[in-house]
């Protein structure tokens, strides 16, 4: 099993999912309404104003941002100058806005808020994309995401180079620990496994010690997850795939940090999932600045 990766600059399609969440956002800040730009702003006032990055680092969550705008009042018109997936500086200017003063106003938190969150994540997988560089093994993410976020997280992650682990419980088997605690260890919970799994789905098990490892490897999965392996098991367990079954991927896990992550890339596993990228990941600080009405 590979998991789907899109472009680095792709876009997530804002289906009604995320217009949903847009609009929760939106009813969440402006409630009955924006008094302070209504009350200080007058009625035809058209504003230009610019979004501008405030630190360095990888852009993403442009679609759904630019969409706050446009779900508050469609009048107004933006122009892109940057995309998901680019680089910034300091100070860069990545979208010009012009429309109805008080309505870019009360559209602008929950934009940012979209855009810092997104491109937070976007940076911080680029981090760790680059720190493996070199190796064959790729950075994933994981399902601790904001809940609702989901589809827009993982987008993310691939504007900052990543790749995409299963998007939830219903398109992969990942046999965790507390399934194996249940069904009383590798063997029979792949037993059980094999018995139901009638669509195909791709099959992953955590292992904890080498021993799981062989277990797993006698029923052919296609991924095995190492979690919280220490090198030199790790490395061990890499050759033992690669000898007895060298279709099935090698994934590891664990307390996943910049500062480990190139050791544990160059043990040869094929993935690297990193929690953090998306439960973690600080917000790139982002302001909108308004240059003239």
């Amino acid at each position: 099993m590979t998991p789907e990766s899109a472009p680095v600059a792709e876009r997530p399609t804002l289906d009604d999912e995320v217009l949903h969440l847009i609009d929760l956002a939106l009813t969440e800040d402006r409630g009955p309404g924006d008094w302070t730009s209504r009350w200080i702003v007058p009625p035809r006032l058209r504003i230009h104003a610019r979004i501008v990055t405030r630190a360095k680092g990888i852009i993403g969550g442009l679609t759904p941002a630019l969409a706050v705008f446009g779900r508050v009042d469609g009048r107004i018109e933006t122009n892109c100058l940057a995309q998901d997936g680019e680089r910034v500086s300091r100070g860069q200017l990545i979208c010009e806005l012009r429309g109805p003063g008080r309505n870019v106003l009360t559209a602008e938190r929950v934009a940012l808020n979209f855009l810092q969150r997104l491109s937070g994540i976007a940076t911080l997988t680029r981090k760790f994309v680059d720190a493996v560089a070199g190796t064959d093994a790729r950075i994933l993410d994981t399902r601790k995401t904001t809940p609702g976020w989901r589809i827009l997280e993982k987008a993310a992650v691939r504007a900052g180079g990543g790749t995409n682990h299963r998007q939830g419980l219903y398109d992969a088997i990942l046999i965790k620990d507390n399934h194996l605690a249940i069904a009383g260890g590798v063997k029979d919970a792949l037993l059980r496994v094999r018995e139901h799994n009638a669509r195909g789905l791709p099959v992953i098990v955590e292992i904890a010690s080498l021993e799981d490892l062989d277990a797993a490897l006698n029923f052919g999965v296609d991924r095995v997850l190492l979690d919280n392996l220490d090198l030199e098991t790790t490395r061990e367990a890499v050759r033992r795939v690669r000898r007895r079954a060298r279709n099935t991927e090698v994934e590891a896990s664990g307390n996943m940090t910049l500062e480990r992550v190139r050791a544990v890339a160059e043990t040869g596993v094929d993935f690297i999932s990193v929690g953090a990228l998306t439960h973690s990941a600080p917000a790139l600080d982002v302001s909108m600045e308004v240059l003239r009405a």
